[in-house]
């Protein structure tokens, strides 16, 4: 960042816009000196004598007019957030009284922080590690009890204490071998080879391990894609306003009504589900419709989770529908798909169970291939629908507090590291030099120290806290 990290800095650190109350923050070695030529204290205490952790209620002054009744909390460092002096202001919630507060401490020697910058101070003082600083931004956007979860267990440091280890005992066999090499023309060996390969299966391992969480911590992240296909008709548009309880999607009986995709999202059971309701699949000349139904199958392509809606009479040939049910499934293969008979309610129960009964002859031992039978206009097997999504997000490492990977640098980073443990694994077996050895290792120590911040740059970091929020 291109910021003077060693300014006092100052900034909004509740949502911009009106409300019952707003916090300025002030953070820096100046932050008391500031603080106290804007505030002055009911009891006429000095601030800046006051023990850490305390509050005073006071008032905002500006050449002897009072801005406002405050209470302003004190945190010396480097017991604060940022480890540095902090003051925080507690003011009422006036967009005139919040700026003009602002302006003050500009006045008086402040500057205006930057986005992240409060956030990057805590890193740079030990406060906090680098992962742990990016758990705050996904705190701060968590919108689901599961996205919570998983920057929660990141800000209490489970992932960096697992990387640490990792990279501290990697660290003391690279030393052991850099000594071998210091006393190569002696031929001393100080690294046990055998403790050594047995350090790198255990981390090859973990990093597959974390690998793999990424594919369930990213969707609880961002939400899982759902997408709804079918033909015109069959109740897609009033599926998607039945999940969401809401009229979202415009229904009608004329086939075709849906030309673009429609996209909301929902929490069920903690985990966010962005559904999206796409054209109808039929044959059509027309040029607009035609662009839906490609992009039906692109969203579908994209989708964790395909609902494919079915609507049939009792007369239905059951062999034609049982055969483009195995073609959809056949189409998305590595997806979950969910068989959805939509209007029941004009169904016999004689025909659903033979309907049912028929799909699990039929569809016995393929695996991803649910059915479930609704009417999306009674909103009748709704609540069976999202409690069978619901099923089929693994939850439970993070309830079980296990180290779940949820962000794309981390998994990035750990990948370049699982590369190059298998290097070192391969140059182990391989029986090759300790230089040679030594290269691949300090790679993979170097991926490793990205992920806690112990390898940063100046590009790494304006990356990561250009997307905080100004005031964090």
């Amino acid at each position: 960042m291109s910021a003077n990290l060693k300014d006092t800095i100052v900034a909004l650190a509740t949502a911009p816009g009106v409300g019952a109350i707003a916090v300025v923050r002030i953070s820096g070695d100046q932050a008391l000196t500031i603080a106290a030529q804007l505030f002055r204290s009911i009891k006429g205490k000095d601030l800046r004598k006051q023990a850490s952790h305390t509050i005073l209620l006071g008032h905002i002054i500006e050449d002897e007019q009072v801005i406002d009744e405050v209470l302003l909390s004190l945190f010396k460092g480097p017991h604060s957030y940022t480890g540095e002096n902090v003051v925080e202001i507690s003011c009422h919630g006036s967009s005139y009284i919040q700026q003009r507060i602002l302006s003050l401490a500009v006045k008086h020697g402040c500057r205006m922080a930057e986005p992240g910058e409060f956030t990057l101070r805590a890193f740079l003082n030990g406060k906090l590690d680098l992962s742990q600083a990016e758990a705050v931004a996904d705190l701060i956007a968590s919108d689901s009890a599961a996205a919570h979860q998983l920057a929660m267990n990141q800000m209490r440091g489970g992932f960096s204490s697992e990387i640490a280890k990792l990279r501290e005992e990697l660290l003391n066999f690279a030393s052991l071998i850099e000594l071998e090499l210091d006393f190569a023309e002696e031929d001393v060996a100080f690294a046990d080879r055998k403790a050594f390969e047995a350090l790198v299966q255990r981390i090859l391992f973990v990093l597959k391990r974390l690998i793999d969480s990424f594919a369930v911590g990213n969707v609880l992240k961002t939400g899982v894609p759902v997408a709804i296909i079918g033909e015109p008709n069959v109740g897609k548009s009033t599926l998607l306003n039945a999940l969401l309880n809401e009229e979202r999607a415009l229904v009608s009986d004329i086939a075709g009504t849906t030309r673009d995709t429609v996209e909301d999202e929902i929490s069920i059971g903690g985990i966010r589900f962005r559904f999206i309701d796409t054209a109808g699949i039929r044959v059509t000349t027309d040029v607009v419709e035609q662009m839906g139904i490609q992009k039906t199958f692109e969203k579908a392509g994209a989708a964790k989770v395909v609902l494919y809606l079915l609507s049939l009479e009792e007369t239905a040939n059951l062999a034609a529908v049982f055969t483009e049910i195995a073609q959809q499934k056949n189409r998305f293969p590595d997806k979950f798909v969910v068989v959805v008979l939509n209007k029941i309610d004009r169904l016999s129960e004689h025909f659903l169970a033979a309907f049912r009964d028929r799909f699990t002859t039929t569809f016995e031992g393929v695996s991803g291939l649910q059915f479930v039978g609704i009417s999306a206009r009674e909103r009748s097997g709704v609540e069976a629908l999202k409690t069978l999504l619901q099923s089929q997000v693994a939850l439970g490492a993070i309830r079980s507090d296990e180290t779940v990977v949820s962000n794309v640098r981390h998994f990035d980073a750990l990948q370049q590291a699982l590369d190059a443990m298998l290097r070192v694994d391969s140059g182990i077996k391989s029986n090759i030099s300790s230089d040679l050895l030594a290269i691949d290792i300090k790679d993979a120590l170097y991926y490793f120290g990205l992920i806690t911040g112990q390898v940063t740059n100046d590009e790494l970091l304006g990356n990561i806290f250009a997307n905080f929020c100004i005031g964090k």
